[in-house]
């Protein structure tokens, strides 16, 4: 899309404390969704000292959304158990429900917490898992996070990624009648959005590195173009490149060592990579079109990328060390910003269908191509990092909101601002400490 080579001019300015927060809705469920239920945990402390949350109705959420359960209401539960001796499982198969989750969070030194749960099948009367976690009140939410994933994990035996991030860019109109924009990263389920950068321009391109810590973006400052890396936690920033013309598009490498973009420095723009550590540049591709909107595969042996080389924007991959870039999609007459699954398997990109743009997958070794969203402007998608999901922005009523959907196509979310516009979403891998925890 011809918006990737708008210069912007990027204004660093104070941060506000709170961010409006995106809220979820469901469009579409998952059919054949998994019966569970999710009792709210019982607190074991000083009944005025409650935890500012409740972990049970975060977990159950998180499942929820995922489209793969489907959580009974609280109102429809017999009992609430929050440890194994209290379980009668006949109460449960009562209402069909498949799957148990009962826990208690109880004071552990000052401001911890001690967070049991136990996930039973119900069918066959038995626990399936259980853990006890140590955390702090700052930590709760993450720690219902990381509780969801593990039950994700253990009723599929696929990764769950409720305990990682997203990045986004909001715009919103301010009393003087300009926009303030922000590049804001919130938990996977929207809540507690904090701005990394704000501006009053426009921000684009927002990029993870591999370990979660920091994000490249580009920005326009001093009248130059300039692709910058961020640390997420600490706000601390270098700029990288800063050449002539077109800087943009930046792509962190599966290991971090490496960040490909689009620069025209040398009079067209190419496909460049830059070892970061010592600051150098290769040139990947040579043509005479336009090539940008590099992604690494999951191996870092190859990059995909969008070129108009064979007349029409469509997709390319060329080798990381050097040859030949040899044409990915011929489905349409248009398909741009790529990215793989995280398996390699699978490309999700911008698809042009019946003069709307929209999101589409192409397996990418039975060729099946699927158009996957249903607005008319469908932009930026990216993975989340278990390849169950697909985050995109769309537009709805003349407003920027973000929106999800599952690689099988069974679940639709749509994410909301309260105010403002968002737009240019990003999922963040998994970080070592959401890996091991």
């Amino acid at each position: 899309m011809k918006r990737l080579f708008l210069l912007v001019v990027l204004m660093v300015v104070g941060v506000q404390a709170h961010a409006s927060p995106l809220t979820i809705e469901i469009t579409k469920g998952g059919e054949g969704a998994l019966p569970i239920a999710v009792v709210p945990f019982a607190w074991r402390g000083d009944a005025g000292n409650l935890p500012k949350h409740e972990v049970g109705s975060i977990i159950s959420a998180d499942l929820g959304r995922s489209g793969r359960f489907k959580p009974l209401p609280e109102n429809e539960m017999l009992s609430r158990p929050s440890r194994g001796d209290e379980v009668d499982f006949r109460d449960w198969r009562a209402v069909n429900v498949e799957y148990l989750v009962i826990g208690e969070a109880t004071p552990n030194g000052p401001g911890g917490y001690m967070v049991k749960f136990y996930l039973y099948d119900v069918v066959r009367g038995e626990q399936l898992t259980g853990y006890s976690i140590p955390t702090t009140a700052r930590d709760l939410r993450a720690t219902a996070h990381h509780i969801a994933d593990i039950i994700y994990e253990t009723l599929t035996g696929e990764p769950g990624a409720f305990a990682t991030r997203v990045a986004y860019v909001t715009s919103t109109r301010g009393a003087n009648g300009k926009d303030r924009v922000e590049l804001r990263v919130a938990d996977s389920d929207g809540y507690g959005p904090q701005p990394i950068v704000a501006s009053n321009e426009p921000i684009m391109s927002p990029s993870w590195s591999p370990d979660g810590r920091k994000i490249a973006y580009v920005s326009f400052e001093n009248t130059q173009p300039s692709i910058w890396i961020q640390e997420v936690f600490t706000g601390k920033r270098e700029k990288l490149t800063s050449y002539k013309g077109i800087n943009g598009a930046p792509a962190f490498s599966p290991d971090g060592r490496y960040l490909a973009m689009t620069l025209s420095k040398d009079g067209n723009p190419e496909i460049y990579v830059m070892d970061i550590a010592r600051r150098s540049l290769r040139r990947v591709t040579r043509h005479g079109a336009i090539d940008t909107e590099p992604s690494w595969s999951p191996d870092g042996q190859s990059i995909v990328f969008t070129s108009d080389r064979g007349g029409k924007p469509q997709i390319y991959r060329v080798p990381v060390n050097g040859g030949q870039a040899s044409r990915v999609t011929y489905e349409g007459n248009y398909n741009a910003r790529a990215s793989y699954a995280p398996d390699g398997k699978s490309l999700t990109m911008v698809t042009q269908a019946n003069g709307s743009y929209q999101i589409a997958l192409l397996d990418l070794e039975s060729r099946d191509f699927r158009v996957m969203s249903t607005g008319r402007l469908d932009e930026t998608p990216s993975f989340a990092p278990n390849g169950a999901m697909i985050i995109y922005a769309t537009r709805v009523g003349g407003k920027g909101v973000l929106a999800a959907v599952s690689t099988d196509g069974r679940v639709q979310q749509r994410l909301r601002l309260q105010e403002g516009d968002v737009r240019e979403p990003a999922w963040s891998p998994y970080q070592q400490t959401e890996r091991n925890r």
